[in-house]
């Protein structure tokens, strides 16, 4: 494991990399940022959201949590929202969760590590909600993926929900949701057919049957 000197040191080895390929790339970021997708993901330590989809610093903002969730009452995540929509005025939210997700997992064997089981009670409340069907599927695994994808659906809905968004759609600032999961096992991420760009949209997600939203996310679809 790198200790916190090496750390450094990479980071100058970085910086030199990128200023030799760019000689004012640097220069330029400095002065402002102005990036078109905010990425609302999880904060396992496998995924590295910019770099992973070829782009570069000041291309994407970013906010991280533990099975990234879009709960109303989170005032960090509310502001980053505010910030990004308001301010930098991007143009697409990605919601991007991940196959085998140690909070979704946690939340589906209604594991105990302490205080994070309160954060996870909204993945419980999704399992709930689809708790028949879900357990209609043949196995553990099946199951961990379908509650993975549908936990991502749902903060896509949440996303929608709140007033940041819904107050820059009533302003007719263009603003479009998106929905992906990523399988850690190959690197791919997986677009879940899901744009949700008006609030007629987002109604139209809200009553989806299970079988519904089954089709728009299908189990480790390409």
């Amino acid at each position: 494991m790198k200790k916190i000197k090496e750390l450094l040191a990479s980071n100058k080895e970085w910086a030199e990399a990128m200023k030799a390929d760019d000689p004012t790339f640097f220069e330029r970021l400095s002065e402002a940022q102005n990036p078109e997708f905010l990425w609302i993901g999880c904060s396992d330590s496998r995924i590295s959201p910019t770099s992973s989809i070829g782009l570069l610093p000041g291309d994407m903002f970013v906010h991280r949590n533990v099975a990234n969730l879009v709960n109303h009452s989170d005032m960090n995540c509310l502001a980053v929202m505010q910030f990004a929509v308001e301010v930098l005025s991007v143009r697409h939210i990605i919601v991007c969760g991940h196959y085998n997700c140690g909070g979704v997992k946690a939340a589906l064997d209604d594991a105990r590590y302490g205080l994070v089981d309160n954060w996870l009670r909204h993945i419980q409340d999704t399992m709930h909600k689809y708790e028949a069907d879900l357990n209609k599927l043949p196995d553990y695994e099946t199951r961990l993926d379908k509650l993975c994808e549908l936990n991502v659906i749902e903060q896509v809905v949440s996303v929608g929900e709140t007033t940041v968004v819904q107050d820059a759609w009533e302003r007719g600032q263009q603003l479009l949701l998106h929905g992906w999961i990523y399988t850690i096992a190959d690197g791919i991420y997986r677009d879940m057919n899901i744009s949700v760009g008006s609030l007629a949209e987002l109604d139209a997600m809200r009553i989806k049957t299970f079988e519904d939203r089954n089709s728009i996310g299908a189990l480790h679809a390409n």
